[in-house]
């Protein structure tokens, strides 16, 4: 993949999930910046998403491990579990939200 198309993937990304968080029913707060988009839920536990272009990955920092994910086949995958990112991000936000949420992003 092109380094420009890699940018704009997870910049695209990045703006779905500010515009999403904006319509959910929990208050998550959320900074972005240099390549980090950083969430803070209500009860002050944090998960941040960053790029990492030179291995051309999106890295995910929850409250209970990290995440690698590749773009692979039209989806983000995680290296080592598998995970799509879509499914994982609402579970990740879910449990430390510690609310059922949906986010309905698409890749």
């Amino acid at each position: 993949m092109k380094d420009a198309d890699y940018h704009q993937m997870i910049d695209d990304l990045f703006i779905a999930i500010e515009e999403a968080l904006d319509e959910c029913e929990v208050d998550i707060d959320y900074e972005g910046a240099g390549g980090i988009l950083t969430m803070t839920m209500p009860n002050q536990t944090k998960i941040i998403l960053n790029k990492q272009p030179p291995l051309q990955q999106l890295w995910v920092a929850t409250k209970f491990n990290g995440h690698h994910f590749n773009y692979e086949e039209g989806k983000w995958i995680d290296e080592r579990t598998g995970a799509e990112f879509f499914s994982f991000f609402d579970a990740a936000v879910s449990k430390q939200a510690e609310k059922e949420l949906t986010f309905n992003l698409q890749g």
